[in-house]
């Protein structure tokens, strides 16, 4: 008896889960992603602004120049004496805040009290020896008077010796009188004759002596000038010993001691001038076209970063700051090479803020506003 046959078994693949259904045999095509449409938003706001930013940028540029290559300065006065000497004393510390005519430092004065003790007696002697010639000449002037009353006197006897002479003369023709007694009368006469012009000679004398003795006086009270003078030098070079304040100011780098000498000329401090600031901008020659007196400044201050500072331009250099260089540069050398130069402009400010002082040598950003 013939077998019955089997068709043989087909067996599926079991599904990984329980419940997982079999995939179909048809391939399903996925939908394509919608795109966001706020990227593109972002994206055109992003654009508008950077062109807007760009575009007032360029505005700005138009309207105004800036640098960064500018400090602050100020007034620093060398505190120099003008003697030489051993340091006493110094009065002020650094940072310390002074005013015009306060001793800084006082010098040994003992050398320079002794030159003036000594011009003080060489003016004495000189005006002792304007006194003498004062004297000769008051002696001078009555020898002039003495021989003057000389020639009075000479001059009476003269005419009464005439007279007696023209009497003898009639009395001797008449040989009333001897010869001897007419011979006296004119030996007199002679004598007294002789007399006078000894008496004019006297006079032209002593008035030559009263004009020497009056140049005597003058040569004494040009030396009292002169010793006048050396003892005000002395005196001014004693007071040289006392160094003060040449103005207001805050006392900086003081590097000096007491008891060290110092020579003249020799810097021992310096002073910062408290009352005026400035601002010195070294511009390129390129931003300077429209750059005028007078236009407004904004000033940045690195030490102030949060402060705006306002300011105007009070003046522009005549030269370049090259040309202030210890060596300038020489551009016929052969060796030129281009370069922009820069000239220094003084901005001053309009207001001094006196809760953010300013100090000589800080750094600051400087934007003028041309137009």
């Amino acid at each position: 008896m013939a077998q019955p046959q089997h068709s043989p078994a087909v067996h599926h693949a079991p599904a990984p889960y329980p419940n997982a259904a079999l995939p179909e045999t048809e391939t399903i095509m996925e939908e394509p992603k919608r795109r966001n449409p706020l990227m593109f938003i972002i994206l055109a706001v992003v654009l508008l602004a950077g062109g807007f930013y760009g575009w007032t940028r360029y505005q700005f540029a138009q309207a105004h120049e800036s640098t960064d290559n500018a400090v602050v300065e100020g007034d620093v006065f060398p505190v120099l004496p003008r003697v030489g000497g051993p340091v006493l004393e110094v009065k002020v510390e650094d940072n310390q805040p002074v005013k015009k005519g306060d001793v800084l430092a006082t010098l040994d004065p003992s050398d320079y009290q002794q030159r003036v003790n000594a011009a003080e007696a060489a003016l004495a002697a000189a005006q002792a020896q304007v006194t003498a010639a004062r004297a000769a000449v008051g002696t001078t002037q009555a020898n002039v008077r003495t021989a003057q009353s000389t020639i009075g006197v000479s001059e009476a006897n003269q005419a009464k010796l005439r007279k007696d002479l023209k009497r003898s003369t009639f009395l001797r023709e008449q040989d009333i009188i001897p010869q001897s007694e007419y011979d006296a009368v004119q030996a007199n006469l002679r004598a007294t004759n002789a007399q006078r012009a000894t008496a004019t000679d006297q006079v032209g004398v002593a008035r030559q002596q009263v004009a020497a003795s009056q140049q005597q006086v003058a040569v004494a009270q040009a030396v009292v000038k002169q010793r006048q003078a050396d003892l005000d030098n002395a005196r001014l070079q004693l007071s040289y010993t006392t160094l003060v304040a040449p103005a207001n100011g805050i006392v900086s780098k003081k590097n000096v001691q007491p008891g060290q000498v110092v020579m003249p000329g020799q810097q021992l401090m310096g002073l910062v001038g408290s009352e005026k600031t400035w601002i010195i901008a070294n511009f390129k020659e390129t931003q300077l076209e429209d750059m005028k007196v007078g236009q407004p400044v904004k000033l940045e201050v690195d030490a102030y970063p949060n402060q705006e500072f306002q300011g105007h331009i009070e003046s522009l250099s005549a030269a370049t700051g090259a040309r202030f260089a210890l060596l300038p540069p020489d551009n016929a050398s052969g060796n030129f090479v281009k370069v922009t130069q820069r000239v220094p402009v003084k901005i001053a400010l309009d207001k001094v803020d006196p809760q953010h002082p300013l100090r000589a040598g800080m750094s600051v950003n400087a934007i003028v506003e041309l137009k």
